[in-house]
């Protein structure tokens, strides 16, 4: 009896070592909120979070909230009630979730925002995005480029498009590019033919392309029956890929009308295959998987009691308190260097891009 009550505690002991790891590595709820799938980017964010955050030891609740502001302040209403721990939350609207934010803290539940700046709430722990500010400076040098200013005798014509009026950070694109685009105006060397200026006249709500496409289309009927249009500044791939077509539909990219500079941002493959195809002149690289890593960074030391690394406590005033941020860096793509930066960092395989 007394051999088999030792061989019974032993493969106790035995069974407790191996079952331990696995309650160890559960460190709690983390709610994953993307604002929608409509986007290949933010499918790739969500995805590599859930990963990254599963093999970090949390367990990950991922929500696609369809860009339906009720969906996501549901979803993110039911993250707190069953118990996660931090939120981090790529918004619809930024400026919708100030209720639902306060019912996280009182939970104590800690929350980061996610590439889109949450605003109006003193409850947002911190930021985790790119300098959004040079993404729109990385747009507008590149179109500068595509125009081929140098030698020209005649101002060239552009349009200019913005992101959706209610995401922060396409004020952020819009003002990096004018800030680059605003003195070749003032000087003539470039011309906006419609007139068509300013956030309250160029946004694109939803970032749709279908809306983009659309307003191209009347941009061109209006101002260009005589004349050519040379750039579009767009500040996302799929509003680039809806300006494209409208172009295509009027002669651009046939004959002897050359394609205007269209520029873009994501890097999504259907423009990196466009750029490669001579269609769209740019985009902007955004390596997700880093951002990725920052915010799960982010939330190992808030789960430690530490503070997370940030490097930029001046720039996101969100209308209550300056959120603390980590900035990564975007990286401006075209025809020249696509391949390299996208291929060799493994983002896209050789096979992807060409086929």
């Amino acid at each position: 009896m007394k051999l088999m009550t030792s061989l019974l505690a032993a493969a106790a002991i035995s069974i407790a070592s191996f079952a331990a790891p696995a309650f160890a590595q559960d460190k709690g709820t983390v709610g994953i909120s993307m604002p929608t799938k409509t986007s290949t980017r933010w499918i790739s964010d969500g995805e590599t979070m859930e990963k990254l955050f599963k093999e970090a030891g949390y367990t990950p609740d991922l929500q696609f909230a369809d860009d339906d502001i009720p969906n996501q302040l549901a979803q993110i209403e039911n993250m707190v009630t069953k118990g996660a721990k931090v939120l981090v939350i790529g918004a619809i609207d930024g400026t919708t979730l100030s209720d639902i934010l306060q019912k996280a803290h009182d939970a104590g539940v800690k929350v980061i925002a996610y590439d889109r700046l949450i605003r109006d709430s003193g409850n947002v722990d911190y930021y985790a995005t790119f300098d959004n500010f040079q993404v729109g400076v990385q747009q507008a040098t590149s179109l500068v480029q595509g125009l081929k200013l140098d030698g020209a005798t005649e101002p060239k014509n552009i349009e200019l498009f913005g992101g959706s009026p209610d995401d922060n950070n396409a004020f952020f694109f819009y003002d990096g590019a004018m800030s680059v685009l605003q003195p070749l105006i003032d000087s003539k060397k470039i011309v906006v033919k419609s007139g068509q200026k300013g956030m309250d006249q160029v946004g694109t709500l939803r970032w749709d392309g279908a809306v983009a496409q659309a307003r191209m289309e009347n941009l061109l009927s209006s101002n260009y029956t005589d004349a050519k249009v040379d750039g579009v500044l767009s500040p996302y791939d799929g509003l680039s890929i809806g300006i494209i077509s409208a172009l295509k539909g009027v002669g651009y990219g046939s004959g002897d009308m050359a394609m205007p500079a269209v520029t873009g941002q994501d890097a999504e493959l259907p423009s990196v295959k466009s750029i490669l195809a001579g269609e769209q002149y740019s985009s902007i690289f955004k390596d997700t998987r880093e951002l990725a890593k920052v915010t799960v960074g982010m939330v190992n030391a808030i789960m430690e009691g530490k503070e997370p690394e940030v490097n930029d406590t001046k720039t996101y005033d969100n209308g209550v308190k300056v959120v603390p941020s980590y900035l990564l860096k975007p990286v401006a793509v075209d025809k020249s260097n696509i391949k390299d930066v996208l291929v060799s960092s493994g983002y896209y395989t050789e096979d992807q891009i060409n086929n």
